[in-house]
């Protein structure tokens, strides 16, 4: 069975994400890992402009798309895999432990009765050692909370690791761990486990935030994050990194998309069922986040 495998990588600006499809050459069968839903806050508007730009290099490729991937519900940026799934006839994959993510903001939002936080939403829930295949792919399931209970790592190959909110880039660091159920200790636990992979192992970032020396990068090798990453390199502890993961996440604001982006990512990139005028709202909670 061949090994070989292609990643083509897809920067949204506004919410600094990497999408990306990676696929099986000899098959053309093909996954799409968080893909991103265009949203204009200030007039309440999606739209899928960075979506098609995806589904043409999809289309040009003719690949068949199995999976949408999700390594966890965003907060940062509207999922679009409700979109890839109706073009594709594709399956929506995302952690088990998004029941306990969407228990909790069903609360926070006081969502509608039919709203049900048993991940229904999704085609299947991933869980810790699971494997499926796509063409001559072998995708490994990690479970890496920290940032959220319901973080997910996808490894291809035993070659390449998309980690979602995890790691970043090594001068940028690690994810954020001040969300509803995300914990530094958990997080410190999860990012040792990807670190303990081969050197050779290449990462792949959700998110880089590059300071004016570089632009934006998506791919670092295992051995360069223990070497270099600001964070969390070779000889740092679990309290060092505890106190400066606790220290650090007391002065971040919100995201700025967090409250609509939540709401739609629950329930895998769906809109809100239209009320009785038939139009959509997303809620805005006051004083709660």
């Amino acid at each position: 069975m061949s090994t070989a495998f292609h990643i083509e990588s897809f920067l949204d600006n506004d919410s600094e994400t990497f999408t990306y499809v990676v696929s099986d050459p000899a098959t053309n069968k093909a996954v799409i890992i968080d893909p991103v839903l265009d949203f204009d806050y200030s007039s309440g508007r999606v739209h899928t402009a960075s979506a098609e730009i995806i589904a043409k290099y999809i289309d040009d490729s003719e690949f068949t798309i199995e999976w949408v991937l999700e390594t966890h519900a965003h907060a940062d940026h509207l999922s679009a895999a409700s979109f890839f799934k109706n073009r594709y006839q594709a399956k929506i994959g995302i952690g088990k432990h998004i029941t306990q993510v969407q228990k909790t903001f069903k609360t926070l939002f006081n969502l509608e009765k039919e709203f049900l936080p048993n991940g229904t939403q999704f085609d299947r829930l991933f869980e810790e050692g699971d494997e499926f295949n796509v063409g001559n792919m072998v995708f490994n399931i990690m479970h890496v909370p920290g940032h959220t209970p319901a973080d997910l790592a996808y490894l291809v190959n035993n070659q390449a690791i998309f980690v979602g909110d995890t790691l970043f880039m090594p001068d940028i660091g690690t994810a954020r761990c001040d969300f509803p159920g995300g914990d530094a200790a958990t997080l410190y636990n999860s990012i040792q486990r990807i670190l303990a992979l081969p050197e050779n192992t290449v990462i792949y970032v959700c998110h880089d935030y590059p300071t004016e020396l570089r632009t934006h990068e998506c791919a670092v090798t295992v051995g360069e994050q223990r070497e270099f990453n600001i964070h969390v390199k070779e000889g740092t502890t679990q309290n060092t990194f505890i106190e400066m993961r606790e220290t650090r996440d007391a002065t971040l604001s919100m995201p700025r998309l967090i409250l609509p982006a939540i709401q739609i990512n629950i329930r895998a990139g769906e809109l809100p069922l239209p009320e009785g005028n038939d139009t959509r709202y997303l809620k805005i909670p006051i004083n709660q986040l």
